[in-house]
């Protein structure tokens, strides 16, 4: 091998190892050490004066198994009565989610039922066009919130630049109903507190959220990942969006591998979506948001192909007895990933390799993402997921309860 080709593929393989590292390792200790030296925001009044309207957006499609619970869940919220409104987007008229949200005799709920379906971005559209709270709070139909989440999050509304406010998500394991949180969701989350300490938060999580409806902007129709550019645009508008960590949401994990894959590979394409609109955010105009946009998305959705570029140029300098032994423990842990896919137990190694399967899954996931956003037209609609509440239900008698709203 010519000694410039040997420089060049060094370069590569290093550069692409480092901007991995630094994506899942670096960036959160510069980002943990910047957020501890920070200035914590200032604080506010635990209730305001005057608690400000409310309307809490909820799209749902074919969600008849769980909508009740979930309308039970939003009516015992820790917020005045009078302040309040629910409102239901009903997308498509394919089974009695309609039905059981009129079967519910109370005020503060509104179904607004579309015919046809649509995807969720058109539901969000027309049901913010039609609210008439001064916040708009929105969830999902399968997520739970603490009775005390809706005023955690409306309280930061006292801070004028405050645009929005990201609650905190809790994934609650489908089998036993325990907390899932994982190694994984805890960095996460670690992560979107320090964003949020910096004044660098990115976008929302879609199961809690909040925004002024002033700021509200009609999302195009196509949109895979609403909530993050939802989030994003506030920051576009140069206000601020908050993390709040005592707005509690729950809702379950995805009940099988495959479910998650697919999951991640929406993430993926909506992520790549989202770029063109959001270039402005990665100027360095854009200060904190900007690097962490880099650091915590945009260098991690290209994280496949700095892997990719890694291992190929790692392979083309496998002569060299380092980058050898560099080969084969990169063999070695893609080899761990595949068998951390059928690892149980609580054990350290188990862990380790159930952690490395995850990674590799989650790139996968990206790289399947991008080739479906470079080489397929995206669609709004969503396909859901069944979940364990859904499959509980129906075993309980879910037909009958139907059959009561319809009036059979």
């Amino acid at each position: 091998m010519e000694e410039t080709t040997a420089i060049v593929l060094q370069v590569i393989f290093w550069s692409a190892c480092g901007l991995i590292v630094y994506a899942y390792a670096g960036y959160p200790v510069l980002l943990a050490i910047l957020a501890r030296r920070s200035r914590q925001p200032v604080s506010l009044p635990s209730e305001p004066v005057e608690w400000p309207s409310v309307s809490l957006v909820i799209a749902a499609y074919q969600e008849e198994a769980v909508i009740l619970e979930r309308l039970q869940n939003a009516l015992q919220m820790d917020y005045p009565a009078d302040r309040l409104e629910i409102l239901i987007g009903c997308d498509g008229n394919e089974d009695a989610t309609a039905d059981l949200v009129r079967s519910v005799d109370d005020p503060r709920i509104r179904l607004l039922a579309f015919p046809q379906r649509r995807g969720k971005p058109s539901v969000l559209n027309d049901c913010i066009a039609s609210a008439q709270g001064s916040i708009i709070a929105c969830s999902d139909a399968n997520t739970f919130w603490n009775p005390e989440a809706l005023k955690q999050l409306v309280r930061h509304f006292e801070n004028p630049q405050t645009g929005g406010v990201c609650g905190q998500l809790i994934l609650t394991d489908p089998t036993t109903g325990q907390n899932a949180d994982g190694l994984y969701w805890h960095y996460e989350n670690w992560l979107k507190t320090w964003e949020g300490r910096i004044g660098a938060s990115l976008g929302f999580n879609g199961a809690i959220y909040a925004i002024r409806q002033a700021l509200w902007q009609p999302i195009p129709t196509d949109t895979i990942v609403d909530d993050f550019l939802i989030g994003m645009r506030i920051s576009l508008l140069r206000q601020q969006v908050v993390y709040e960590p005592a707005a509690i949401a729950h809702e379950e994990s995805a009940p099988s591998i495959g479910a998650e894959f697919k999951r991640r590979v929406r993430i993926g394409i909506g992520g790549f979506q989202c770029l063109p609109a959001l270039a402005s955010l990665l100027a360095p105009q854009a200060g904190r948001v900007a690097w962490a946009f880099w650091s915590h998305k945009v260098l991690r959705w290209f994280g496949p192909l700095f892997l990719l570029l890694a291992l190929i140029s790692n392979l083309a300098l496998a002569g060299q007895p380092v980058y050898l032994g560099l080969l084969l423990v990169q063999l070695a842990f893609y080899i761990g990933a595949l068998v951390g896919r059928s690892v149980t137990g609580g054990s350290l190694p188990a862990k380790a390799l159930r952690l490395s399967s995850m990674f590799v899954g989650m790139n996968a996931a990206l790289a399947v993402g991008f080739w479906k956003w470079l080489f397929q037209r995206q669609s709004g609609t969503w396909s859901r997921t069944v979940r364990s509440q859904e499959l509980a239900l129906r075993e309980r008698g879910l037909s009958a309860q139907i059959s009561g709203a319809r009036g059979d």
